[in-house]
């Protein structure tokens, strides 16, 4: 059976990037199971509470939720499992140094499929304070507002 070259957003977790300020994007695979791939095709998970640990030099995802499958019967897993990460010895000692300073963490932002497999990005995380996020949401307002003004004068010119 050949891989299919697909290469779609399968999740993002949007709240990452309103809660951190993220750095150093990595692209890791994911171990999963028969079941937790086809669920997660039907894109029945979530990532949004998920962060990630190092423990005896392998790195896991915690906290990420991929619902049973329907048809899945006996081969189905617990939804909440640690799912083991794939990267190179550099990159995990890459990602410990960063883990070890302080107010930094390690979150997942997106879920994709490559080729037929599920790889994670995932981001070193520094977390915003309350006028930080205070500061996002009025540069979020501002584009939207700009984005506004510029798609309604080009309506007038035409």
């Amino acid at each position: 059976m050949s891989r299919r070259k697909e290469s779609g957003v399968l999740l993002e977790n949007r709240r990452a990037h309103f809660e951190y300020f993220l750095s150093d994007f990595m692209t890791a695979g994911l171990v999963l199971t028969g079941t937790e791939i086809k669920s997660l095709r039907q894109r029945n998970a979530t990532i949004s509470e998920a962060f990630i640990m190092i423990q005896h030099g392998e790195v896991y995802v915690t906290n990420m939720h991929i619902a049973p499958y329907k048809e899945g019967n006996i081969f189905n897993v617990d939804h909440l499992r640690d799912r083991k990460l794939l990267l190179t010895k550099r990159e995990i000692k890459k990602l410990a140094e960063h883990i070890k300073l302080d107010g930094h963490t390690c979150v997942p932002t997106k879920v994709f499929l490559h080729h037929g497999y599920a790889k994670m990005e995932i981001a070193i995380a520094k977390g915003k304070q309350l006028h930080d996020k205070r500061q996002s949401i009025k540069e979020k307002d501002l584009r939207r507002e700009f984005d506004k003004n510029a798609k309604t004068s080009r309506d007038f010119e035409e």
